[in-house]
């Protein structure tokens, strides 16, 4: 298939309309047979459940070209488990995996012309979502429900190269305990912009968000999973109930033990231990692992011995191999690359 005409080295990440996107409804206890469609926009109740509760969840993934030429998505099956598991918090019905996974692959086939071509740095970025559709007045879930999937190509996340970041430690919580914190819901992320917004204004790129009972321990940024390396090159990543389930940073755990060789620890991290830490690294599908070089905590910065110019070396080891294996470069470990075309 002829690709679209786009400056695909110039794109940034940013929402273009493609030509199709998947739709099934929920009514009745069921879900419909779904399809494609080319309407790009959604109607509704002014009542709907999402628009008066957030009655939402979504995905975010990726497909790819790789070296090969072949068009491919990267662990499909885990992101449509994790939405399984933020639909049942949500009192949502739940999509099944296998339709799930057909639905991301019905979206890339159509949308071929709009994958873009391997080494242009960009790539195809997938968003399912559900949402509770019905006119819902009184505090309760929604009866019927919507679940859809467009595409859009996007940039590299950082345009220019990735350069550490600059956090600072949040005085606002993420997640409550025993909250929504582990599951991908509108909700968690409406209440994160009022502070994302307040530490760019105070020239951070992101927050380093602690946990909420006791404010010590290390938890995640608004929209990724922390990754550390310690002195020893022992790799350890923050455990906690109200962390969502990164799907990169639990590949890249896997890299490391299995393809790099490396100890890994999944343990609660302590704020004030963060010091003693080599390399740190924020780990989401939109840049896979983004180096971090300064945290600072009301005033104190603490500075990675990694520093401000480039990514640690077992960070830029970890990037390099599990981008390797996405773009084909790299043999994938079993069931990892679903191959679409």
């Amino acid at each position: 298939m002829e690709k679209k005409n786009i400056d695909w080295g110039n794109l940034g990440f940013a929402y273009m309309e493609t030509d199709k996107r998947f739709v099934s409804n929920y009514k009745d206890g069921a879900w419909d047979e779904g399809g494609l469609i080319s309407d790009a926009n959604v109607t509704m109740s002014e009542c709907a459940c999402v628009l008066q509760y957030a009655q939402t969840c979504f995905e975010g993934l990726k497909a790819y070209t790789t070296e090969d030429g072949h068009i491919v998505t990267f662990r499909p099956d885990l992101n449509a488990e994790r939405m399984e598991n933020s639909a049942k918090r949500l009192e949502m019905p739940v999509f099944p995996k296998e339709r799930f996974i057909d639905a991301v692959v019905q979206v890339v086939a159509a949308n071929e012309a709009y994958v873009p071509p391997f080494g242009s740095g960009a790539t195809l970025y997938l968003r399912p979502y559900m949402y509770g559709k019905n006119a819902v007045i009184g505090v309760k879930p929604a009866d019927e429900f919507e679940f859809r999937v467009f595409c859009t190509p996007v940039g590299p996340y950082f345009k220019g190269g990735v350069k550490p970041l600059t956090i600072c430690v949040s005085d606002f919580d993420r997640a409550a305990p025993c909250g929504t914190g582990h599951v991908k819901g509108g909700l968690n992320y409406a209440m994160s912009l009022h502070a994302i917004v307040s530490a760019h204004a105070a020239g951070f790129d992101e927050n380093m968000y602690l946990d909420p009972k006791t404010r010590t321990k290390v938890e995640e940024t608004g929209g990724a999973n922390f990754l550390f390396v310690t002195r020893d090159n022992k790799v350890v990543t923050p455990k906690s109930d109200s962390i969502l389930p990164s799907i990169t940073r639990r590949s890249l755990v896997h890299v490391a033990k299995e393809y790099l060789g490396l100890e890994v620890e999944e343990r609660e991290i302590y704020l004030e231990e963060v010091k003693d830490f080599a390399e740190c690294g924020l780990c989401g599908t939109a840049a896979v692992i983004s180096p971090v070089g300064k945290i600072v905590d009301h005033g104190k910065e603490i500075c990675l011995p990694s520093g401000m110019t480039e990514m640690g070396p077992i960070t830029k080891k970890l990037y390099d191999t599990l981008t390797g294996i996405q773009m084909g470069r790299i043999k994938a470990p079993e069931g990892w690359i679903k191959v679409i075309k």
